[in-house]
């Protein structure tokens, strides 16, 4: 591949490999930053050798490396809030009891069923000065209306450490948080808070308040609900308000790419913009003119789209193709992706661990070196068949590109993808040209009928659509097992076909032949390890008991009858039998014993009986049972006692305490997360 022979790439690559080695080893920072400090000396010994005699160029080229992997390493300590001595995570009495936290809210999340939720900055706790970021929940019920941005909040709480996930191969929602530097989380009722005297007014709050004003303009216009909040996602990025319903469908069709504003949309943008801008003369004042006008307008959409890590890299990259383009050279486009890679990360290294981000880059990426190729397969002389040929080789080189990412994270293939994007692109073409001149509008308090009529009926058939396209089931392949070795190995195959592809040799060939025997032998590794897998499982499950024996393969299901029946649509259990690569073999109902390789466990439910003569190694506590613990243990002395989430919480303190009066290990689902035998 030609890319990695440009010097810009092997810096990027190892400036990359120095935020991995930061992120996942968290050396210490003082050691980092004494090899900084002799990557940097080095770098320029070998700089100025290097002008003197030309041979030494090699060991140049290796420093200008090491020093760009100690750069990536330091920028992500610098940029990672947890170093930062005032940070709350270092107020260790913060989450033992209740203080007075003053924080001013940040952004406004997607509510959940019973909070509204915020990102908020933490400037005080009780006297002491504080900083970094958290997780705000103000309980539904105790709120008339949702705050603004920007304003500061004095609430009376206890702060809560991010949880793991509380059962096996889950969505792990703590390490999401941690990405973006919130560490906790807090929960407010109305009383515990108090309105502080100032209103912080940043960018945050005047892109806030622009984007609160053109939504209250729409609304005055009677646009639609359900319209006007995909309209707010297609142009403004911001998801908050979209039904459930509407985004299952997107991600169905394969769509949901286009609710987060990325390069698609500001691709839109850009060319809208010189559209514009057309009838200007091509004089040297006039496209600085030009150049200032469209930097101007893709920082700001940027910035009404809330800055997520999709928008700011598309606003980088096609910033830098407008300069390129404004200087009359020819812009390298690899280059161009290298250079707002490394610009992004300088100032945010955690996007590199935003799912979008990366979904984004490698679409972009294998739009631009694979596309081509699709395209030369049959070049159509007809105008229309030329541009739904084009639109199909783009969506296939996309989704070819991000396919093995998209199982790896969502373990489903929208098969219809294809059929969406021929259709909805059109669409979207007018979606994105009569959204900008309505919002615009809307900003300055005037929104003809004559323009957002037509938005909100296309944005009406947009949905519908995508919900015809979605209601076909039966192309949606879900609950695909994939893992970190299967990932590798299909990029490895992709990557090497394409190569041989656009310049047949022998040696490629044989790369293509190496990446099919390395995911061959993934494949049996992975089947071999799972099969000599044995574990006893008990989920943290609300209401209801799961337990999962699984041998190899094989899961038995131990559930009471009305979960059995909800098994197969019980997310739970799905989850395990995907991360696994297992399959549901038998269902049976929770008896009081169970046997599990060569431990005894008695399991006690409502009704409260169980076998006398058993020494269980595990007690295991369902659907709380009355049962006096200590009486209990004279009969049975379990060595390991276990209470999931169906038991009430307040028994589940008593028999915490019996425990530890007993000396005997409490394991409380509802607290630690899955119990799991080996």
């Amino acid at each position: 591949m030609k890319v990695l022979q440009f010097p810009l790439a092997r810096i990027t690559f190892g400036f990359i490999i120095g935020i991995l080695f930061s992120y996942y080893l968290k050396p210490e920072p003082k050691i980092i930053f004494v090899f900084i400090f002799i990557s940097v000396i080095t770098f320029i010994f070998f700089y100025f050798l290097s002008k003197k005699n030309y041979t030494k160029n090699t060991y140049f080229g290796i420093s200008t490396y090491v020093l760009s992997f100690f750069i990536g390493a330091t920028t992500l300590i610098v940029h990672t809030d947890y170093f930062q001595k005032s940070n709350y995570i270092h107020y260790d009495s913060a989450f033992d009891k209740p203080h007075l936290v003053t924080v001013t809210l940040r952004e406004k999340l997607k509510n959940s069923n019973f909070n509204d939720r915020y990102v908020a900055i933490v400037n005080h706790i009780d006297q002491t000065e504080s900083s970094g970021k958290i997780l705000l929940n103000i309980r539904k019920d105790s709120l008339n209306r949702p705050f603004e941005i920007g304003t500061q909040l004095r609430i009376k709480g206890t702060l809560y450490k991010n949880n793991p996930p509380n059962n096996p191969n889950q969505f792990d929602y703590s390490k999401y948080l941690e990405n973006k530097q919130i560490y906790a989380q807090l929960y407010a009722d109305a009383e515990e808070i108090n309105l502080g005297s100032e209103m912080e007014k940043n960018i945050w709050y005047y892109t806030s308040r622009l984007r609160t004003k053109i939504i209250h303009n729409l609304e005055k216009n009677n646009f639609h609900k359900t319209e006007l909040n995909v309209a707010v996602a297609l142009i403004m990025g911001q998801q908050q308000d979209i039904s459930p319903e509407i985004i299952r469908d997107y991600q169905y069709a394969g769509a949901v790419h286009i609710l987060s504003v990325s390069g698609l949309h500001i691709g839109f943008i850009l060319l809208f913009v010189t559209f514009i801008l057309k009838p200007l003369p091509n004089t040297k004042k006039s496209s600085f003119i030009k150049l200032i006008i469209i930097l101007t307008s893709l920082s700001l959409f940027g910035l009404i789209a809330g800055l997520a890590p999709s928008v700011v890299r598309s606003v980088v990259m096609f910033s830098f193709v407008a300069i390129g383009s404004h200087l009359r050279r020819s812009v390298n486009i690899y280059h161009t992706l290298l250079v707002s890679i490394l610009l992004i990360l300088l100032f945010q290294p955690t996007f590199l661990f935003d799912v979008g981000f990366q979904l984004s880059y490698i679409a972009l990426f294998f739009i631009i070196w694979l596309q081509p190729l699709l395209a030369s397969v049959w070049l159509p002389k007809n105008k229309v068949s030329k541009y739904i040929w084009d639109i199909l080789t783009v969506s296939f080189a996309a989704q070819i590109g991000t396919l093995p990412l998209s199982i790896y994270y969502f373990h489903q293939f929208p098969g219809l993808f294809f059929v969406t994007n021929l259709i909805i692109i059109p669409l979207l073409s007018l979606i994105m040209i009569l959204g900008v001149f309505v919002m615009v509008l809307a900003a300055f308090g005037h929104v003809p009928l004559l323009l957002s009529k037509p938005l909100e009926w296309s944005i009406f058939y947009l949905n519908k659509i995508i919900n015809s396209i979605a209601s076909l089931e039966q192309f949606i392949i879900q609950n695909i097992s994939f893992n970190l070795y299967f990932l590798i190995s299909f990029y490895l195959i992709i990557i090497s076909t394409v190569i041989w592809f656009k310049k047949p040799s022998f040696n490629k060939l044989a790369m293509v032949l190496i990446s099919i025997i390395v995911l061959q032998i993934s494949y049996i590794k992975n089947r071999s390890d799972v099969k000599t897998q044995k574990e006893w499982v008990v989920f943290n499950s609300k209401k209801n008991t799961l337990i999962a024996e699984r041998n190899g393969e094989k899961v038995t299901l131990y559930a009471t009858d009305s979960s059995m029946k909800a098994s197969l649509k019980n997310n739970i259990l799905n989850s395990y039998l995907v991360g696994n690569f297992s399959t549901l073999e038998t269902k049976k109902r929770i008896q009081n014993t169970a046997f599990f390789n060569g431990k005894k466990i008695i399991i006690l439910d409502s009704l409260g009986i169980y076998p006398k003569n058993i020494k269980p190694d595990v007690l295991l506590l369902t659907q709380s049972p009355k049962i006096n613990l200590d009486r209990l243990f004279q009969t049975v002395q379990p060595k390991m006692v276990v209470a999931d989430a169906s038991n009430y919480k307040t028994i589940q303190k008593y028999w915490k305490a019996t425990c530890r009066k007993q000396k005997i290990p409490f394991h409380a689902t509802g607290e630690k997360g899955f119990y799991t035998l080996n």
